[in-house]
């Protein structure tokens, strides 16, 4: 998910997909410790895009205040 998309969203929908995630990369861990992960590189394109979004999110309440 790039920055801009991760933009127009509002922060509702961006908390939702933050938890959507983090259940995915709960699974993609869980995969990886009994060896049936295929894509570990789902992993940190996961990460990556919380991460943006949590920028994204703080950036909206530093405006805000």
């Amino acid at each position: 998910m790039l920055a801009k998309e991760i933009r127009e969203k509002s922060n509702e929908e961006l908390l939702k997909d933050v938890d959507l995630l983090k259940e995915e990369l709960f699974n993609l861990r869980f995969q990886q410790a009994t060896g049936q992960l295929e894509n570990s590189a789902r992993m940190k394109d996961i990460k990556k895009t919380i991460a943006r979004i949590k920028t994204i999110m703080g950036e909206r309440t530093r405006v805000a205040e």
